[in-house]
């Protein structure tokens, strides 16, 4: 039976953010010993990111990118803005973030893994083509997504997304491209400002994008319906056939950067629809990728969940 696969690294605890900064180094620190605690550490196939080749980078994002930033933090520099801070150690963290989830995407199109969670730190869905902003470098995710289709030759890739905060980046990215799907449940209005239910994609990527904006006091209930109601039946007309998950556990009723109140439960809840429906469409490929998730014990117990899910979904 293929296995569930998890990536890591101990480069991502040496992207160092500074005292009191959410995304820091003990979220994954909790997760580890969450899942080791809980023994799933013991089923799951582990595996050490390796850096990315740039190339991957400079497919998805503007000429200059890469070693704008590349430069400045080995020029020193410990911030980008005042939400995006970063240390010596970012850059080989950043590396490793997007080329531990290509790994694992190798892994599942070989039939090693039937699908994966990569914990890897820093985030990706709020980097823009030109721009680092929310603590996102890379945009890992569409990078994955724009490597499975040009190395691994698959042509319709969907993107979930349920972190509290919108992914701008990874919608202006996709939303003129009618080959990739992005479904994205969020707080709205909250950061970054986008992902209104009528931003639906332009051009020839007319209706590739569906946001399903979420009030604040939303919970399980709430989340659930839309989940099953828009996000589920989006992402099964698209047909995919490999699917992303930008995983944030941010819309956890504990996180101090959302006012939606999600559970661990909520969130094995939408874990098990979209890999139930995996299995019906692209033969269980999913692939998860770390974006939020600020308070650590409501980050560790919805990974956990997450997951105890993945394992029993495998194919």
């Amino acid at each position: 039976m293929p296995r569930t696969g998890f990536v890591t690294s101990p480069a991502f605890l040496q992207h160092d953010t500074g005292p009191g900064h959410p995304e820091r180094p003990g979220r994954l620190q909790a997760v580890h010993e969450r899942i080791g605690a809980a023994g799933l550490l013991d089923e799951l196939d582990v595996l050490q990111a390796a850096p990315v080749d740039l190339s991957w980078i400079d497919a998805v994002h503007a000429p200059g990118h890469s070693t704008g930033i590349r430069e400045a933090i080995e020029g020193g520099t410990s911030s980008f803005d005042g939400d995006t801070l970063v240390s010596a150690g970012s850059w080989d963290a950043a590396l490793r973030a997007a080329g531990g989830a290509l790994q694992a995407a190798d892994r599942i199109m070989a039939g090693q893994w039937s699908n994966a969670f990569v914990a890897a730190r820093p985030p990706g869905h709020h980097a823009e083509a030109s721009r680092v902003m929310g603590y996102c470098l890379f945009n890992n995710v569409v990078i994955t997504a724009r490597y499975l289709q040009k190395h691994h030759g698959l042509e319709r890739i969907a993107i979930l997304d349920w972190d509290v905060h919108h992914g701008n980046g990874t919608q202006h990215l996709t939303e003129d491209d009618p080959t990739i799907h992005f479904t994205s449940l969020h707080q709205f209005p909250h950061y970054p400002g986008t992902g209104a239910a009528g931003e639906c994609g332009h051009g020839d990527g007319a209706g590739s994008v569906v946001n399903c904006p979420m009030e604040a006091g939303d919970g399980d209930d709430e989340y659930l319906r839309v989940f099953d109601a828009r996000a589920l039946t989006a992402i099964e007309s698209f047909d995919p056939e490999f699917i992303l998950i930008s995983a944030g556990f941010d819309p956890h009723l504990r996180d101090p950067l959302s006012a939606t109140r999600v559970s661990a439960e909520g969130f094995r809840r939408m874990s098990l629809g979209i890999t139930d429906l995996a299995r019906t469409r692209c033969s269980g490929k999913v692939l998860s990728l770390l974006e939020g998730g600020y308070d650590l014990l409501g980050l560790a117990e919805s990974v956990e969940a997450h997951i105890s899910t993945l394992l029993e979904a495998r194919a």
